[in-house]
């Protein structure tokens, strides 16, 4: 498995493509060789290219607007350019309002996606919040996602965070989800719901990290959408280091 970092969590450092380049520069120094392309400003394909082919840096994940996602062979051929394959959904809005969102709405839209992107040699990504743990009939929407979304159409970006905000166990639905989990999000939860360093919270990352193995994983991206005040590239330089000691890399 290979370590990398969420953009998303330096998203404040890529308003414009000067500053993008920067980063990517920062993360580089790091040691991450993986990036997840999110929170980033407007980029042509053939820049993400370039810049990435400089630091040495492979994007093997991005989340893009439901406006993008709906031109699915388009948004496919654009990441083409740039050699990632697994295209993701980072957010859809379950909140309980039935008004606003419903499960068989969800299905309605995105099934055609999924099967759109996999047509166009792409991999569609869905990733969880802790919304996904609340219930229907019994079932947390995670579980429903999964078996209602062909395991060649639909992968899951699993959040470590997320899921133990959601009151599950990281490491069990990377189990129950094995086979179509290639890329996750690694962060930490600490006291008061606060988002942490890898390894300064409270989540058993030796077994997540295990069991991410066993499930197939190939990319263990570093996440932490809030830092505090702190500098968000000390954190993500934190948890490479605390990964690394795990023999990571």
């Amino acid at each position: 498995m290979i370590l990398g970092a969420q953009l998303y969590t330096v998203s404040s450092f890529c308003k414009d493509l000067d500053s993008f380049s920067e980063t990517l520069k920062k993360i580089a120094d790091i040691g991450y060789t993986t990036i997840q392309a999110s929170g980033v400003c407007d980029y042509e394909p053939e820049w993400l290219r370039d810049e990435l082919n400089k630091n040495g840096l492979k994007c093997v994940l991005t989340h893009k607007s439901i406006e993008a996602l709906q031109d699915a062979k388009k948004t496919c051929e654009e990441h083409r350019v740039f050699g990632c394959k697994n295209i993701g959904l980072g957010f859809y809005g379950y909140n309980g309002d039935e008004e606003r969102w419903t499960y068989e709405n969800f299905k309605k839209t995105f099934l055609p996606i999924a099967r759109t992107i996999k047509e166009n040699g792409g991999y569609f990504m869905y990733h969880n919040h802790e919304q996904e743990f609340m219930k229907i009939d019994g079932k947390t929407v995670l579980q429903k996602i999964a078996e209602d979304f062909p395991a060649d159409e639909l992968g899951f970006t699993l959040d470590t965070y997320w899921v133990q905000a959601g009151g599950a166990n990281p490491a069990d639905y990377l189990e129950m989800l094995s086979g179509r989990v290639p890329c996750i999000h690694l962060k930490d939860f600490a006291y008061g719901k606060k988002m942490a360093v890898v390894g300064e919270g409270n989540i058993n990352f030796e077994k997540v990290v295990a069991a991410a193995e066993k499930a197939g994983t190939e990319y263990l991206l570093v996440e932490q959408d809030d830092c505090y005040g702190e500098d968000p590239f000390e954190c993500l330089k934190r948890s490479f280091n605390y990964l690394k000691a795990m023999g990571l890399k």
